[in-house]
């Protein structure tokens, strides 16, 4: 699917309020304008002909400038009682990505995407193994948050479907969705920036959450913006042997390295940064691990979420039992670290992590080749027989 689009077309949700102020200074309007087209925008309205505050002129001009890039709502689904929203967009171009809106009392948390798929190769999630198909725009990434914020202020989440205090306005943001944000630093700074903008959708910096894999230089990027981001990283092994496996950026990145830079960040920002640790049963929950993961914890600082992993086609792996789980954390507790076992949403609308892609890419009970060929290597390095290269 492709659309014809001007040479000198602009997604809106691309501009900042200072691209928005030149693009009505360009048409000759006064600078009020600007903040009522900002308005308008924040409210994820980008049809010109339904802003009627403004002239017919500039809303002519705007409808020639502005590219077709609102994306398309090709799916819907509901999952936790109502409580997390599954959403399915799909851009111009036919790339489709996956946003999750979940809802708490009085909280209401948008998973987002920054990438069409993911290059970072993690064998336990579908979405990483499915392959990288292209970065998501700036606007691409504000258009999701916008969507979900407008769909709560409108009522298209009624109230049949919201939990006791819900918010009807997105209240936090997470950067856990489709690929790797730190691996699209311009469309992922740029996007925090459009979020926390005190004269547009003037989110805190604290209710923003940024994770990562590890990649060292965009952290050092996100550092540089200045803001109390909170940082999350996805661990998932606490030694680079087993890490080089299951988080293959870690050869380039090894722990004493991301190490370093978590507390850079940890310093600059005075924000605590937290682990994110899914746990798959047999092969990250033994005690060395909980017992390494625990002295890295205490080293950062840093509070602990542990997810067990979910089922998901194409990958052999499991989730661990409710004992491995126990018995995990307790030692994981032992060793003086915080943890919480994070509740894992959306199983049965195929929106938790690791899932986003598998039902759409992939047939059930199919088999992964990147997935099984990491998992042989997994198993001999538990046995003893592969040394780290």
């Amino acid at each position: 699917m492709t659309t014809d689009v001007q040479p000198d077309a602009i997604d809106p949700y691309s501009l900042d309020h200072e691209g928005v102020a030149a693009l009505v200074a360009e048409f000759g309007e006064p600078s009020y304008r600007a903040d009522q087209l900002w308005s308008w925008l924040v409210r994820g309205v980008d049809d010109p002909a339904e802003m009627t505050n403004l002239p017919k002129a500039l809303r002519a001009q705007l409808e020639e400038r502005f590219a077709p890039s609102r994306p398309e709502l090709i799916a819907h689904s509901v999952a936790d009682d109502g409580h997390t929203h599954k959403l399915l967009l799909r851009f111009a171009d036919g790339e489709a990505i996956e946003t999750v809106l979940m809802l708490y009392p009085r909280r209401a948390t948008v998973c987002i995407s920054t990438q069409a798929g993911c290059a970072m190769g993690c064998p336990f999630c579908a979405t990483g193994q499915a392959g990288f198909r292209r970065q998501l725009t700036a606007g691409e990434v504000v258009r999701q948050v916008v969507v979900a914020d407008a769909a709560l202020r409108s009522g298209a989440i009624g109230d049949e479907d919201l939990p006791d205090d819900a918010p009807d306005h997105v209240t936090n943001v997470v950067y856990m969705g489709m690929g790797e944000p730190l691996a699209n630093v311009p469309a992922t700074i740029q996007s925090v920036a459009w979020l926390h903008d005190p004269e547009g959708f003037n989110l805190s910096a604290r209710s923003i959450t940024v994770s990562t894999v590890g990649l060292v230089p965009g952290i050092q990027k996100l550092q540089e913006l200045g803001l109390p981001v909170t940082l999350a990283v996805s661990l998932h092994a606490a030694t680079d042997e087993l890490r080089d496996h299951l988080v293959p950026i870690n050869r380039t990145h090894p722990l004493r390295e991301l190490e370093a830079a978590v507390r850079d960040y940890r310093d600059a920002t005075n924000r605590r940064v937290s682990i994110e640790w899914c746990l798959i049963g047999d092969v990250n929950d033994d005690d060395r691990q909980a017992d390494e993961l625990g002295r890295i914890a205490r080293r950062w600082r840093s509070h602990v979420n542990v997810i067990p992993m979910n089922p998901t086609p194409g990958v052999q792996w499991r989730e661990p039992t409710a004992e491995q789980l126990k018995r995990f954390v307790a030692r994981v507790r032992e060793r003086g670290a915080e943890v919480t076992v994070r509740d894992t949403r959306g199983r049965d609308a195929d929106a938790a992590c690791g899932q986003l892609l598998a039902s759409y890419a992939l047939g059930a009970g199919s088999r992964l080749p990147a997935a099984v060929a990491a998992a042989d290597r997994v198993d001999a390095l538990r046995e003893g027989t592969e040394p780290r290269s």
